[in-house]
């Protein structure tokens, strides 16, 4: 493990890391923490009382988080014809058929996000071994293979994220910019919350929500209290 700097170490110490704090004051140390020289992520670690490596207790989904992540997102759409059209005119960054699966095969993947009409991932599905583990695969469990692609478009462009629990139990996902003022962050990080707690599976037994964190991209985890965060999602 790599030595921490100065800056990390200084913030550090002003968090007790026996503590689990309430959100409020687990967004101002957040804030407070935050000394990179640019507009950092603010990011969220959720470890879930289920076990990914059986089907029934995966979790996963999509939120509209209400401010967005604040950054631009880059969408690309697979589709031919008219809703190639409707897919440039929702903003869509890249649309395109067989050209950009050739790009693609090329090499190239300058995008964040990709959406793919149903009658399109014929073609799209030779793409697995690149897209896939760079998490761009489009998906009809989260919203990417659809004819509606327009709405697709504007929903990942105005702040959707996709979320999916890891093999060690753990949702990661960026909830915003410590350029956000708290209450942003606050009503993303609920936002986020309460779609995960109505999606606990059936067959997770006990505790779901085990542990949280939250944190900017440079600095030190701070622990929030589950009890409470699931309080607030009510």
């Amino acid at each position: 493990m790599g030595k921490k700097g100065k800056t990390y170490l200084e913030e550090r110490k002003k968090i007790d890391r026996t503590t689990r704090y309430d959100l409020d004051t687990g967004l101002k140390l957040v804030k407070e923490s935050a000394r990179a020289k640019f507009d950092e992520s603010v990011d969220m670690a959720i470890r879930l009382g289920v076990n990914p490596k059986h089907a029934d207790q995966m979790v996963r989904g999509t939120v509209a988080l209400p401010h967005g992540v604040g950054k631009a997102v880059k969408v690309l759409v697979f589709a031919k014809g008219e809703k190639e059209k409707e897919a440039t005119e929702a903003g869509a960054d890249f649309v395109g058929a067989e050209d950009l699966v050739e790009k693609i095969t090329g090499g190239w993947t300058d995008f964040d996000k990709a959406i793919a009409t149903p009658d399109m991932m014929g073609m799209v599905g030779k793409l697995g071994k690149i897209l896939g583990p760079r998490g761009l695969m489009p998906n009809p469990k989260v919203g990417t293979v659809t004819f509606d692609v327009g709405r697709a478009v504007k929903e990942l462009k105005a702040g959707r994220v996709e979320f999916r629990v890891d093999k060690s139990g753990i949702v990661h996902t960026t909830v915003g910019k410590v350029s956000f003022d708290e209450e942003k962050l606050k009503d993303n990080v609920l936002a986020l919350m309460d779609v995960i707690v109505r999606a606990k599976p059936a067959s997770s037994k006990g505790t779901y929500l085990k542990s949280i964190a939250i944190s900017t991209t440079m600095g030190p985890g701070i622990k929030l209290d589950p009890n409470v965060m699931r309080g607030a999602t009510k």
